[in-house]
């Protein structure tokens, strides 16, 4: 696996599912056929029939993330999930996940630097109840410092196992850093150490106040449900909620890169080298967003699987890598990335890898795809659409992902025929767009050197 940054591992798995598109489309497309109201405090509602079995996932999305944090102050949107299971005015620190699991549920939640997720899996029957509870946090939390402290314990270890004990981990956070200059997307969402350490209560209260809104959220709500009952539902519960004055969603703009960035990491606990480059793209709302489309077909062109293009040549044809690929992942707010990855053989220099990917590179921007390239990288993700019809919490997923990063349902809907109307030119133009070396980070993570 690639060592970028887990949340966009996690996105580029949720966006396999169906990936998504910029602009809404009136062709006939469709995918999860879904319908959506809007409450009157502003909150939007999302609903997904699927009555393959008796069950429904419950999903609340808010438009804030580890990138709307305020200067000097990371961790605090992944600090406050965490603290969102907390106690409030109705009930004890606690009460709300003994409550899900005493109906035979599900529940958890997740932090990206665009959004926080909160969902349930349960049967129908308990899906008012769900609503309830997580409308009484929405505006209801209640913070001690005894509540932050122990539960800024809990973060800090969370970090030490999951980041600093991992070096692939370490190595996704440096090239982070140099890979976005101003925009806070160079930030990891779990946060610096020192500046977990020293997030108050005030803080914590200001986000919370500032972003947790009705009006603020999208609720999606994908399974055995009837869309009518869906929407009485929400209005006894989330209708109740106030909407909040929204401060506007600004961040800084990434300066252009002018120069290749290399990060170079020994750790003794890496048994298998690794080597990635990534380079700043447009996403489906930010830069060329015109390319974006065609992006995700060429990543598929270039890394979708044993075919892809990369696969074929390091780890088939030369044998010279254990495994390599790419990945894009289009629904950032911001600007995003495109990548290339890969691991050499045992016995296998990285600089002979590397000079076999840059020859592929090369002759991909010299020479182009080819329409059967395109047409088989076509098929095999507009056959994922079908596929992502038959889960339960992927279309949840999609949908609220999508909606945080400022696009419709008939954007997600529309992508079908989008992607079928995707030209050889348009990925050829997109590719020598976005792969100039001038524009990308690389990443090389190598065991400790001798004597070291």
């Amino acid at each position: 696996m690639p060592w970028f940054p887990l949340m966009s591992a996690i996105r580029a798995m949720l966006l396999s599912l169906i990936p998504l598109l910029p602009m809404a489309n009136t062709s006939h497309a469709q995918v999860f056929n879904p319908i959506t109201f809007k409450l009157g405090n502003g909150m939007q509602v999302v609903v997904i029939e699927n009555h393959r079995a008796p069950v429904v996932t419950h999903m609340v999305w808010y438009r804030a993330g580890a990138a709307d944090e305020p200067p000097g102050k990371s961790g605090i949107a992944h600090f406050l999930e965490h603290l969102m299971f907390k106690g409030t005015e109705t009930r004890v620190s606690g009460e709300f996940s003994e409550i899900i699991a005493s109906v035979g549920g599900r529940e958890n939640a997740f932090t990206a630097q665009d959004y926080t997720g909160y969902f349930q899996t349960v049967a129908p029957r308990h899906l008012g109840l769900v609503m309830e509870l997580e409308a009484d946090r929405m505006t209801g939390l209640v913070l001690t410092d005894e509540i932050i402290n122990i539960e800024r314990k809990v973060i800090l270890e969370e970090r030490r196992s999951r980041t600093e004990n991992s070096p692939l981990s370490l190595l996704s956070e440096q090239v982070n850093a140099i890979t976005w200059l101003n925009h806070p997307y160079r930030l990891p969402v779990i946060g610096w150490a020192h500046e977990i350490k020293a997030i108050s209560r005030a803080d914590l209260e200001s986000f919370y106040e500032t972003w947790y809104a009705p009006n603020n959220s999208i609720l999606v709500v994908s399974g055995d449900v009837d869309p009518q009952e869906v929407l009485r539902l929400a209005r006894a519960t989330y209708g109740k909620v106030p909407a909040n004055h929204l401060a506007p969603r600004v961040r800084p703009v990434e300066p252009p890169q002018l120069a290749p960035r290399e990060v170079v990491m020994h750790d003794a606990r890496v048994e298998q080298p690794s080597w990635s480059r990534r380079y700043l793209a447009p996403s489906y709302a930010a830069g060329d967003t015109e390319h974006a489309y065609a992006l995700e077909l060429l990543a598929e062109i270039l890394g979708g699987g044993a075919t892809g293009r990369i696969y074929r040549s390091l780890v088939v044809d030369e044998a010279i890598a254990a495994s390599a690929g790419a990945w894009y992942s289009p629904s950032d707010l911001d600007l995003t990335i495109f990548g290339l990855w890969f691991s050499p053989r045992p016995g296998v220099d990285i600089e002979t890898v590397r000079l076999e990917i840059d020859v592929q590179i090369a002759l991909l921007l010299d020479e182009g795809i080819t329409e059967r390239e395109l047409a088989r990288a076509k098929k095999r993700l507009i056959d994922s659409a079908v596929f992502a019809r038959d889960s339960i919490g992927g279309p949840a997923r999609v949908l609220g992902e999508a909606l945080t990063a400022g696009q419709t349902v008939a954007d997600v809907e529309a992508w079908p025929d989008r992607i079928r109307g995707v030209t050889v030119d348009q990925v050829n133009t997109a590719a020598r767009q976005t792969l100039d070396k001038n524009r990308s980070t690389t990443g090389i993570l190598l065991p400790a050197e001798e004597g070291s």
